[in-house]
């Protein structure tokens, strides 16, 4: 059962600046599009993607570390890996396979030729867009389970784009694309007050000690 009493009791010690951010960002967050990045070697790389996931309202990413180990850089999310949850997994199986139980349609981006073009991909149910290793792209696996495929459109000599420049165009073109939709894409109301607690914890210095006074906690 979600703690109101605390939330209430948490957010006096907010700003009505801060407390008033927090409900607009909020807002524009969604779980309906979220990213997943499997083994990306320049550890640069996953933080900026996460911050593009903060810049552009993507609430989840989640993270495979099968062969290069942890990729998140703190100095480039610039604390974007606070407002932003990150899943991480051992390997790319755990990973479709939790996304596929939770609903989302798999979506690889690649630049092979029967990819849908950025301009023409419709988000019509729950999408997990897939970005792969600088290199190599994404693994066998991932494109043998996708659903289906995207790329962004390109009219010069290079085949490719650096990850973190793809994602942050196709993710700013795609929830765009949402809030002009009729879906429901907003998040849930109690997902929202879960992320206000989350994210109040996250602004209060010695949050613990102050919650450890808390005669209900």
């Amino acid at each position: 059962m979600f703690q109101d009493d605390l939330l209430t009791y948490l957010e006096t010690f907010l700003t009505k600046d801060r407390k008033q951010r927090f409900l607009d960002v909020l807002g524009n967050r969604t779980k309906f599009l979220t990213i997943a990045i499997e083994d990306v070697f320049q550890l640069h790389n996953t933080s900026a993607v996460i911050r593009s996931c903060d810049a552009f309202g993507i609430q989840e990413v989640h993270v495979v570390e099968d062969r290069f180990g942890q990729r998140l850089d703190k100095n480039i999310a610039v604390g974007a890996e606070q407002w932003v949850d990150v899943y991480r997994y051992r390997n790319t199986s755990d990973c479709v396979t939790e996304l596929k139980h939770r609903g989302y349609k798999i979506i690889a981006t690649t630049p092979h030729t029967n990819s849908s073009m950025l301009g023409d991909f419709e988000i019509n149910s729950k999408t997990a867009l897939f970005f792969g290793t600088e290199k190599e792209g994404l693994s066998e696996e991932v494109m043998q389970k996708a659903d289906g495929f995207l790329k962004v459109p390109m009219v010069g000599f290079s085949e490719s784009l650096n990850i973190s420049v793809c994602a942050a165009i196709i993710i700013q073109e795609l929830t765009k694309k949402l809030r002009n939709s009729n879906l429901e894409w907003q998040l849930s109301d109690i997902e929202i007050l879960e992320k206000r607690l989350d994210w109040t914890k996250k602004s209060i210095k010695d949050v613990e000690g102050i919650i450890s006074r808390y005669p209900d906690k």
